[in-house]
């Protein structure tokens, strides 16, 4: 008797234990850019599976699933894992699958949807997420990030579980594919590589799925490269794999050391970039966005609109003004800059943390495809890429942006957000507001200091400050001033 009434309150334990830690369907939302959790907490087997099973009934309910879809991963750990068994569920429901034969950009697997015409496309990635999150990213079938109303009818479908699909999988549906000799190809059909002999790059992949690409494909060309962290780690060696200054410490060493004319790193996943110049100073990606959109039109020859986030810099705007060219502002996300490409003339569209997206090669962001405009820009000008930086603030400045995450308690970060949506802010520390938009969070306009904006992430459980200014000391004052108004909220 002893030994059977353990035996009948073990499982009640495990039971107990476990509850808190899983995550029910009702938990899982897809933000600006799909679902992300932390591994084994909130991105286990059973919640993948829901999701998978979610995407696969839009697929079939809203595609042409006959084209199939195009799956791939990152670096991430159990990512290639968690891919095969996204696969697998797919394939449950008729659709034929081409899996990628190892990690790949983003970017890379948005192009293989549009080469293979395929149905749509599933990231298995957490982009720049610190190691321990996983997500899934859903493309459509013109080679970009999913529609709001596709990701409507995804999240309709997991909050009707009973409406999914439920076959059982037929592997021999998943076709394993090389998706990158096609990427490849593309990428020198739209950089003129000849031109960039000359120029020494640094590359930092910073362990994440672009490894090897850029080294690759210049090495072929006879352009001298040096790649660092170009091997895959999920740990990506202790960094959060997001390409701003204070994680680019093996890249600046290297471009000093190596006397590379310019260094460029990319994020986990590839679709972002940022940049450092022969001396190591950090080019941000808004000065990024700036240099590639003068190089389109002025170098190039290129006309079109322009479409950005709404943190992005006032600089783009005076651009587009000096050229002549309509801008469009919109809510932050890639997926509203997809939209805009789609239905408008745009000849590029950017957003605040490195995301930029040119026409003719996708409605999405590639920074690989970016990290080679920047070389083509050094290599045209003929001069140092912090020159170029300097003319840009000559003729366009001068602008000086930051930003800063802060990781609150959700109450916390509501009463804030609440205390910045009231009428009452007349007045933020020692300046004056002259205007304000909320088109995505709250912006204010300072009298004679620039902009500051305040706004609650979409993927991350953070509450960020965005500021630019005429100068980089006023812009710390803003900055700082705004997180202590919302410290005190």
């Amino acid at each position: 008797m002893k030994t059977h009434s353990k035996a009948r309150r073990k499982p009640a334990r495990t039971v107990k234990k476990r509850s808190p830690r899983r995550t029910t369907q009702a938990a899982i939302r897809f933000g600006t850019d799909g679902w992300r959790g932390i591994i084994a907490r909130d991105f286990t087997r059973e919640n993948a599976t829901l999701v998978a099973r979610a995407l696969a009934r839009y697929l079939v309910e809203f595609e042409d699933s006959r084209r199939g879809v195009v799956v791939a991963y990152d670096t991430r750990f159990l990512a290639d894992r968690f891919a095969r068994w996204v696969s697998e569920v797919l394939t449950s429901v008729g659709l034929n699958v081409r899996l990628a034969a190892a990690p790949t950009p983003t970017p890379a697997l948005s192009f293989a949807v549009r080469h293979f015409k395929a149905a749509g496309g599933i990231m298995l990635t957490a982009s720049h997420n610190a190691p321990a999150w996983l997500g899934i990213k859903l493309k459509a079938s013109f080679g970009g990030s999913a529609s709001a109303r596709a990701v409507q009818e995804v999240e309709r479908n997991l909050a009707e579980p009973a409406r999914l699909p439920r076959v059982a999988p037929d592997p021999r549906r998943i076709e394993t594919v090389d998706l990158k000799p096609a990427y490849l190809k593309r990428l020198a059909e739209l950089v003129e590589l000849d031109r960039i002999v000359g120029v020494r790059l640094a590359i930092d992949s910073m362990h994440g799925a672009g490894a090897g690409y850029l080294a690759g494909l210049l090495g072929a060309h006879g352009i001298a490269t040096t790649e660092v962290r170009g091997t895959p780690d999920p740990l990506f060696g202790g960094t959060q794999p997001e390409p701003v200054d204070a994680n680019l410490e093996p890249l600046r060493a290297a471009v000093r050391a190596e006397k590379c004319d310019l260094g460029v790193a990319t994020d986990g996943d590839a679709d972002r970039v940022a940049a450092l110049d022969a001396n190591g100073q950090f080019v941000d990606p808004h000065k990024i966005f700036s240099l590639v959109f003068r190089h389109l039109v002025e170098r190039r020859g290129l006309r079109g609109g322009v479409a950005k986030t709404f943190s992005v810099s006032k600089m783009v705007d005076r651009l587009a003004e000096k050229y002549g060219l309509p801008l469009e502002e919109t809510p932050i996300g890639f997926k509203h800059i997809a939209e805009r490409m789609l239905t408008h003339d745009l000849l590029l569209g950017g957003e605040e943390s490195g995301g930029i997206g040119i026409r003719p090669h996708l409605p999405e962001r590639d920074g690989l495809l970016l990290s080679l405009l920047l070389a083509e820009i050094v290599a045209t000008e003929g001069m140092p890429l912090a020159d170029c930086v300097s003319y840009l603030q000559q003729e366009f400045g001068p602008l000086h942006y930051r930003r800063v995450d802060l990781h609150l308690e959700p109450k916390q970060k509501e009463r804030a957000l609440e205390w910045f949506a009231g009428n009452h802010v007349g007045r933020l520390g020692e300046w004056t507001v002259v205007g304000r938009e909320d088109l995505d969070g709250f912006k204010f306009y300072l009298l004679n200091a620039g902009w500051v904006l305040v706004r609650a992430s979409g993927t991350e459980p953070v509450l960020r400050i965005y500021a630019e200014a005429p100068t980089v000391e006023l812009t710390e004052r803003i900055v700082a001033t705004v997180e202590q108004l919302v410290r005190r909220a």
